[in-house]
């Protein structure tokens, strides 16, 4: 009876080892696994879809169409639609109430950068790296999987208060060089227009993610700094948002991007 009870203790002590060790080995390998998943999401990717559209533009609705179908399908993912709109179609009959020469400049710029033979609509740019028809469903699909899939070349965080004109901005970044600058996008999330001339005469058009304001912004040496961003008519931080970007200004790349949660003056 007491070598039955002495091999018994001894196995009872063994497992409790083997228990005792398995235990921590999981706990290890689970600590391995979170500084793991949180690293890879310091390095995630993004895609941030550029759209150049008018409303007086026969073949932008479609367009226009699609990346709020790829805006609902990517919800919760680094994806970010700025659609602009162009003022080149305002002499055909219509003048889109969202057009801005500024975004038509900034249009022409891409085709410097992407060295295309002209602009168009509905144009997109994706990360300022690829460019295609903006109706293009699977062109734009191929290029978010592929910015979602690759590494963020930079660091983003910006801090964003509402006061009752303008928008403090904070940003920081690891990114400082004199080629890389800092664009400040205000967007209405939504909105539609009933055309009653020009190709979509008779037409009620739906709009997301619509830039009233870009922009531009140097870093500073530190890395760190500030900026105001007017506030412009019906403005409120429910129903916009501000996205903010690192941008090449040699070749047009876009290298991080972030949208701050509105803080509000109180």
């Amino acid at each position: 009876m007491k070598t039955a009870f002495k091999i018994s203790v001894s196995f009872g002590f063994l497992l409790s080892a083997i228990l005792l060790t398995s235990f921590i080995s999981r706990e290890d390998k689970t600590k391995e696994t979170e500084a793991t998943s949180e690293n890879a999401s310091e390095q995630n990717g993004f895609a941030l879809v550029e759209l150049f559209t008018s409303e007086g533009c026969s073949s932008c609705p479609p367009a226009d169409e699609l990346v709020a179908r790829v805006q609902e399908e990517n919800a919760g993912k680094p994806v970010y639609i700025l659609a602009y709109h162009v003022d080149y179609w305002d002499f055909q009959g219509w003048r889109d109430v969202f057009s801005n020469q500024d975004f038509t400049k900034r249009q022409y710029q891409y085709a410097s950068w992407l060295k295309t033979e002209s602009v168009y609509t509905p144009q997109i740019v994706v990360n300022g790296k690829q460019e295609f028809v903006g109706s293009e469903q699977t062109s734009l699909k191929n290029a978010i999987n592929e910015g979602l899939e690759s590494s963020a070349s930079a660091k983003l965080s910006l801090d964003a208060t509402a006061g009752k004109n303008k928008i403090a901005v904070h940003y920081q970044t690891d990114q400082v060089r004199k080629n890389v600058i800092l664009q400040l996008a205000l967007v209405q999330k939504i909105a539609q227009t009933t055309v009653k001339r020009g190709e979509n005469a008779g037409r009620q058009l739906s709009h997301v993610q619509i830039v009233h304001q870009l922009q531009s912004q140097s870093i500073q040496a530190t890395g760190a700094g500030d900026a105001e961003v007017s506030i412009p008519v019906g403005f409120d931080t429910k129903n916009w948002e501000l996205i903010g970007f690192l941008q090449n200004k040699r070749n047009g790349e876009v290298l991080a991007t972030a949208k701050p949660a509105f803080k509000e003056n109180i």
